[in-house]
């Protein structure tokens, strides 16, 4: 189950399951053909709707789209979301961050970004590799890269700061 809102007082619960999909418990019925590259054409309740996707950022789950040459952006949150939502704690994962410490011992196979870069929540920073894995350390929140405390090769162990920000 979602929460779909497209802006305050406009929200839908979202169930998505092998019957089909339904919109605040009401099945929702729609004839969707795929034009290329993003357009669709929609038919809904006797209506023809010309749909056009133009954005979808998974880690903010949200998606921009334009139906009938007006945008609307979409925010989707799952249960989980709304579980945090519920206990006060939807602002935790929106703080500032400072660093991004080696979640484990390891060794630093790339870094991909440099210092006075901004990034965006989800971008790669490094990658580390622990017991013959490769594992790719993003960032867990929008900001700019203040200095990178490790160089390539570098041996960390857990916990130790890989990444400052300013």
């Amino acid at each position: 189950m979602l929460q779909v809102s497209a802006g305050p007082g406009h929200s839908w619960s979202v169930d998505i399951n092998t019957h089909g999909i339904s919109v605040d418990e009401q099945p929702f019925e729609w004839d969707l053909i795929e034009l290329g590259e993003g357009r669709y054409h929609l038919l809904y309740q006797g209506r023809s709707y010309a749909a056009e996707l133009l954005e979808i950022d998974a880690a903010a789950k949200t998606v921009l789209l334009k139906l009938n040459g007006q945008r609307f952006e979409l925010q989707a949150k799952d249960r989980f979301d709304l579980l945090l939502d519920k206990l006060g704690m939807s602002q935790a994962a929106s703080t500032k961050i400072n660093e991004v410490k080696a979640p484990m011992p390891g060794l630093i196979v790339a870094i991909r970004v440099e210092p006075g870069q901004a990034v965006q929540k989800g971008d790669p920073l490094l990658v580390l590799e622990a017991m013959k894995m490769e594992n790719i350390l993003k960032s867990p929140g929008d900001g700019v890269v203040g200095a990178v405390k490790v160089g390539m090769r570098d041996n960390v162990q857990k916990g130790q700061v890989l990444i400052q920000f300013a």
